[in-house]
């Protein structure tokens, strides 16, 4: 990972191109992120940066959080996460990481937790098919149906898709396209859509796999 920054999801929007083409985007509040602190590979036997994302106000935090914070000489922050940058030589503590790391037409790869559904059937959680609503087939037309063999192995297979908590799962989406970068309001305009709620944490980084 070459470059990576912490941001916040505002929700969505569109652009026209010049042509008039419509392009549906992710509005991303991104940074400004302030190292927190830094882990060498002499030291901890391995590169990587922690960053702190978004003012919070000093009663939010708890003595231990507080302190790793005045030691840094760094204001409180709500989100602290590592990142593992193939090169830091670059960033020291206190320093600042903007949304301008990235360019209009950037591939990166955006990472976030996904909107929770609660427990739900297997026709929502895993695209199951129902049965028809003819011929007799009632009242089960949502339920899962067969769940494996009959007197051998007399049991359910490892893996079986079926009802239960759908959500709430780290996601990450591969290979979109920066179409507008902000420096004014720290803000990047992402192609498509992204993981997570209004106003969730996402983890912005550079592609992993550009065609």
């Amino acid at each position: 990972m070459k470059k990576a920054i912490l941001g916040k999801k505002l929700g969505m929007t569109q652009v026209f191109t010049p042509n008039g083409t419509v392009i549906p985007v992710t509005v991303i509040e991104a940074g400004p992120c302030v190292v927190l602190q830094k882990k060498t590979e002499e030291v901890d036997g391995y590169d990587a940066v922690q960053v702190a994302f978004e003012e919070i106000k000093e009663n939010r935090l708890n003595k231990p959080e507080l302190g790793k914070f005045k030691k840094s000489g760094v204001l409180p922050k709500r989100y602290v996460k590592e990142l593992r940058l193939d090169d830091t030589s670059k960033l020291e503590v206190g320093n600042t990481i903007l949304c301008t790391i990235f360019e209009v037409g950037d591939k990166v790869d955006v990472s976030g937790v996904s909107k929770g559904h609660g427990f739900t059937g297997t026709i929502k959680r895993w695209n199951a098919r129902r049965l028809r609503m003819t011929h007799g087939a009632g009242p089960c037309h949502r339920l899962t149906g067969s769940l494996g063999a009959t007197s051998h192995p007399a049991k359910v297979m490892k893996n079986k898709k079926m009802a239960g908590h759908f959500g709430v799962d780290n996601v990450t989406i591969q290979n979109l396209e920066v179409i507008k970068v902000d420096e004014v309001r720290n803000v990047i305009l992402v192609k498509g859509a992204i993981p997570g709620v209004k106003g969730g944490l996402v983890c912005i980084k550079d592609a992993v796999k550009v065609k």
